[in-house]
């Protein structure tokens, strides 16, 4: 028996198209995550990106649950003395509805090089429409 390895460009990527209308947020995220990282592969590797492309549409459709909308809250801070900012869930859901499903996934993914090459494998759109039809991409529904 001998263990297959991955290597960088020895695979193909895929491109999937993932609807968020009625879709719960954690949920949602998890799925992503895996699909990012390449785990649904039978050459999954651990430290090469063995992902997929993931489209996400109709991002402000997306739901929380419970009472997240109003209790969950997102931080930043702008780097100065008393410069932290908080929003709302239910804020950041009108104002950035995109921003709720990143920081969700990217929640999910490794915290170095290798996590950042995978959120950049990910397309939140706000509406239903998005700009990579060349590149057909397969509906999934998680």
């Amino acid at each position: 028996m001998k263990t297959c390895f991955a290597k960088k460009g020895e695979f193909e990527r895929k491109w999937y198209l993932v609807d968020a209308s009625d879709k719960v947020l954690g949920r949602l995220a998890t799925r992503i995550a895996t699909y990012l990282r390449g785990k649904h592969k039978a050459q999954f590797t651990p430290n090469v990106d063995t992902g997929d492309f993931i489209v996400v549409v109709n991002a402000e459709k997306v739901t929380l649950t419970g009472k997240k909308l109003d209790d969950k809250i997102y931080y930043h801070h702008t780097g100065y003395p008393g410069g932290i900012k908080a929003e709302t869930a239910r804020k950041r859901l009108q104002r950035k509805p995109e921003a709720v499903i990143m920081d969700a996934v990217w929640g999910m993914l490794p915290k170095n090089r290798l996590g950042r090459a995978m959120l950049k494998k990910l397309k939140v759109y706000r509406g239903a429409e998005h700009p990579h039809e060349s590149q057909q991409p397969e509906t999934i529904t998680l």
